[in-house]
């Protein structure tokens, strides 16, 4: 066992839960390493979807303005050192032992859930580039989220929300108002951009449940838009002026209302001094990983010979949308392959694609207790005529009818998107 893995190991039995919605003991932990987060200069990002592409489009944008970044998301695809990016670059193996080694050694054995020590080691790796803007995420519930400890900030950007981790709620209040209330009723009062709702019920909402903070607000539709346009450009417009931008690299719609949401944000912070041409180089270059990601070479890639192999994170109803919602600007058959967390909502997530696709294929996702066993996955799932089971995602591969232009793609759980990275 290497000595990344033997650290990790020992953090992770520092708390018999994996989440604990309560922060005295970060609070504790960061006190003790001198309160590194009140030293950072930090853009932080909440929501239920988007988070991570948006914070990619923050980075490239600010990356083109010679802006550096430590950069803190969760969960990591392929390697738990993409959750720790200082002055733009992953950290190496040997660096990151010696963060996690210092901060266990801090923290003495005291309980700790594993994300509040890994929030805290990312902290404390921030003093060295204090200069760094720091683009953080938080999630599952933003009020008790470890990453939640700031006193100030730059602005708050509120991705889409939906219902998601309803688990972790009161059993009478599984529903989106208790989500947004959680989500958004602790933001800092310095800006708060709102990203395009679903509905404008959920809009209405956050407006409501934020109308008290005394931050500067921002809202899609009301003070920033963008309309796509043909010719691959989108047009995005705000109190600044209109700007003619070409369409990211990244596939969907929705990666359009991602990058408008940082645009606007850069913009709101003036002090970055953010000029066009960094903008329209950013959007062009922004890259995250497992979001309709299409593999071009590799293992996998070979099974499908000719066809297109497409692997995407979504994992809850809304992500099924917007997947579903890509599926209609292509008309090749689609072949779905999904492997879900136990914790989801497996048959509203899949409800998105009925009469869409030629055929779903439930797997087994490697390496995770937590996830629902394929075969119980494909018990589980009404609406579906061309339903199948295969325990490994070559098998699936394998399996698949593939006529000339067809694609296949895997989604389900960001999980599974970083096991198909891994064996490609």
């Amino acid at each position: 066992m290497s000595n990344l893995k033997k650290i990790l190991y020992r953090i992770q039995r520092l708390h018999p839960k994996e989440i604990d919605l309560s922060l005295d003991r970060i609070k504790n932990l960061c006190a003790k390493l001198g309160n590194p987060q009140d030293d950072i200069q930090c853009i932080q990002v909440c929501g239920t979807n988007g988070k991570g592409s948006t914070i990619s489009f923050l980075h490239s944008i600010l990356n083109e303005a010679k802006i550096k970044c430590n950069v803190y998301t969760s969960p990591h695809v392929r390697s738990i050192n993409e959750r720790f990016i200082y002055n733009d670059e992953m950290i190496s193996d040997e660096a990151l032992v010696e963060l996690l080694s210092e901060v266990e050694n801090i923290n003495d054995g005291q309980p700790l859930t594993y994300f509040e020590a890994l929030t805290a080691a990312f902290f404390y790796g921030c003093l060295k580039y204090k200069e760094n803007i720091v683009l953080a995420e938080f999630g599952l519930f933003g009020r008790g989220d470890a990453v939640n400890i700031l006193k100030k900030n730059l602005c708050n950007i509120v991705t889409s929300i939906s219902e998601d981790h309803l688990d972790w709620l009161p059993e009478n209040e599984r529903n989106i108002e208790r989500i947004i209330f959680e989500k958004t009723s602790s933001l800092l009062e310095s800006n708060i951009i709102v990203a395009k709702q679903s509905s404008k019920e959920i809009n209405e909402c956050i407006k409501k449940n934020i109308s008290n903070n005394k931050a500067n607000k921002y809202f899609f539709l009301e003070d920033y838009n963008f309309v796509q346009k043909e010719n691959n450009f989108f047009y995005y417009e705000d109190k600044f002026g209109g700007l003619k931008i070409p369409k990211p690299s990244m596939n969907g719609q929705f990666q359009l209302e991602n990058a408008s949401t940082a645009i606007t944000s850069l913009r709101v912070l003036e002090n970055f001094k953010i000029k066009d041409e960094h903008i329209i180089n950013g959007v062009k270059k922004a890259y995250n990983s497992a979001r309709l990601e299409e593999i071009k070479s590799g293992k996998l890639k070979k099974l499908v010979n000719n066809n297109k192999l497409i692997v995407d994170g979504s994992h809850n109803a809304l992500g099924g949308k917007v997947l579903s919602e890509y599926f209609e600007s292509i008309e090749n058959n689609k072949h779905l392959i999904v492997g879900m967390m136990s914790n989801k909502d497996h048959q509203e997530f899949l409800n998105n694609f009925i009469n869409k696709i030629s055929s779903l294929t439930t797997v087994d996702i490697p390496n995770q207790p937590n996830a629902i066993k394929g075969k119980d996955l494909k018990n589980k799932i009404k609406g579906f005529k061309n339903i199948n089971y295969k325990n490994s995602i070559k098998e699936a591969l394998n399996s698949l009818d593939l006529k000339e232009n067809d694609i296949a793609i895997v989604t389900g759980s960001l999980y599974l998107a970083g096991e198909v990275l891994n064996l490609n």
